[in-house]
């Protein structure tokens, strides 16, 4: 008995050292549509390298220097040239990136998509996706607002021709059941984003409810409403998390934030390609990272997360 213990010990073992020995060849790409210098998208990067680390695999991150479509298709092609074991990608504009995605697929590329394009991967042949259903997510925030009286409310769209960002207004504006809801188109540039917001308040001071689409547009949206001194008269909400962001939520200058687990979105692909190239393994359909919810009832407990770029 002992022997046989033992033999299958040394099996285990080499096993274990193949396994170990066939990861380190792997290499994935992920190619999305954020910088990793953008508050959201640096705790997806962190999520990816953390992946990388612990599962000693090669990964590599890539994307245009601004919300630029046909820069991103351009990213994804010399990706699939460059034949990885695995792809990861966002796709906020399927129209736009369908066909190199479509031709990572035909090239036998594992593809993985995430963050955005829940609704369209499977017509381009993507297996899975990781993230939240945006739809779904808009509406719970326009529930949310509705019970708190909200009848007129702005959504603060920073990446205008995102398409994930528009279903979110969409669906923040059905959740908000009879209320009005417009977008207010906006660039990247924080003070542009702060003078839109206080320049149509004022020019609709009956507006009483505020939805920004992600810390990029809510930090300076922030700002805005504390010059204007109008954070006790608008509820404000956001999608995604930062600092800046759970701080305010803590101090009950914000409504909620609409919390997708970004890091999961950035680790857990990498793991199912792993997975994929060493024994053939891949779920179906949506690995759902989120809608939840940070309120200031549980704002504490996510700050220290945060702080570490995980929340």
């Amino acid at each position: 008995m002992t022997s046989k213990l033992a033999t299958a010990a040394v099996v285990a073992a080499a096993l274990g050292f193949a396994s170990s020995a066939i990861a380190q060849d792997m290499r994935f790409v992920v190619v999305t549509h954020g910088q990793a210098s953008d508050p959201f998208w640096s705790v997806v990067k962190n999520g990816v390298d953390e992946a990388a680390k612990d599962l000693g695999v090669t990964v590599e991150y890539r994307a245009p220097g601004t919300f630029d479509m046909v820069q991103m298709a351009q990213l994804i092609d010399a990706a699939v040239a460059s034949q990885p074991d695995g792809l990861v990608v966002s796709i906020p504009d399927a129209e736009a990136l369908g066909d190199s995605i479509k031709n990572a697929v035909a090239s036998g590329i594992p593809v993985i998509s995430m963050n955005s394009g829940s609704d369209v991967r499977e017509e381009l042949g993507v297996a899975v996706h990781v993230g939240q259903t945006e739809y779904e997510a808009g509406l719970g925030g326009g529930k949310r607002m509705k019970a708190e009286g909200v009848t007129k409310a702005i959504c603060v769209n920073q990446e205008v021709g995102n398409v994930a960002l528009d279903t979110r207004c969409e669906g923040f504006t059905d959740g908000l059941e009879g209320g009005s809801v417009e977008v207010l188109s906006v660039s990247m540039d924080p003070t542009e984003i702060g003078n839109a917001v206080k320049a149509y308040l004022s020019a609709n001071p009956d507006t009483n409810g505020v939805l920004a689409l992600g810390p990029a547009a809510a930090e300076p949206t922030l700002t805005a409403l504390e010059e204007a001194e109008m954070l006790d008269k608008v509820k404000f909400g956001t999608f995604d998390l930062s600092p800046t962001v759970l701080k305010a939520i803590d101090e009950g200058k914000m409504l909620f934030a609409i919390d997708q687990q970004q890091f999961l979105q950035g680790y857990l692909p990498i793991q199912l390609l792993r997975l994929n190239k060493l024994y053939g393994l891949m779920p179906a359909g949506t690995v759902m990272t989120g809608p939840g919810f940070v309120t200031k009832d549980n704002a504490a407990q996510v700050i220290e997360l945060s702080a570490k770029g995980i929340r």
